[in-house]
């Protein structure tokens, strides 16, 4: 039945923000980890702070955080994503930078204050665009490049936060993170009847920022 809904291009809202969501992007409403981690990131102090989401699907994240005076930065590699982030952008005129990036390839060099990360995670290669929302490649290369170049876009004042469930290999992940001096500390805990999911703060061991 949810299959059948999410089939077709949805409205979904959220205090006062209208999201178009197309069919090839995950719907924030049925996928648990969007909320999870909305929620933690809402608590935040966001006000004139730089945050950018990366593989932000429908944006319902980073719009949020506009609304709550952070200078955003929204990405995706996905041209559909990217295409509805612009289209919800100007439904809601809300402000924020709209690029088309596989993960920081595109994003130019800078320091944000927030990023939050709801990483594709499950072993396999990605063939199609809507595979990249779900897909890490089969020796996890995903997270390979994410560390590999995230001392670039942080400092040592940088809050960055990821979200991942029990389904995927944690430890695999922590494993290359710790090889470009990242390590992870738990944030939040929770589960429902489906999967335990947990955000995780990254952080850095003598990472020399560039």
């Amino acid at each position: 039945m949810i299959a059948k809904y999410l089939s077709k291009q949805r409205v979904y809202r959220y205090k006062g923000i209208r999201l178009q969501v197309p069919s090839q992007v995950f719907h924030p409403a049925f996928f648990f980890s969007t909320r999870l981690l909305l929620q933690y990131i809402d608590r935040l102090d966001l006000a004139k702070k730089t945050f950018l989401e990366l593989g932000a699907g429908s944006g319902l994240i980073a719009f949020n955080a506009a609304k709550k005076g952070a200078l955003v930065t929204a990405t995706d590699i996905s041209l559909t994503a990217v295409e509805f982030l612009k289209i919800n952008q100007n439904t809601n005129n809300i402000p924020l930078q709209v690029i088309a990036s596989d993960l920081f390839n595109d994003i130019p060099r800078q320091h944000f204050d927030i990023i939050a990360i709801n990483p594709p995670y499950y072993k396999k290669n990605p063939e199609t665009e809507n595979d990249y929302a779900w897909y890490c490649g089969e020796d996890s290369s995903y997270f390979t490049l994410l560390f590999k170049n995230l001392g670039c876009y942080i400092n040592d004042s940088s809050e960055v936060y990821m979200i991942l469930c029990d389904g995927c290999d944690i430890e695999l992940i922590k494993v290359i993170a710790a090889q470009y001096n990242f390590h992870f500390e738990l944030m939040k805990t929770k589960k429902n009847i489906v999967e335990t999911n947990y955000i995780f703060k990254i952080k850095t061991t003598g990472l020399q920022y560039a």
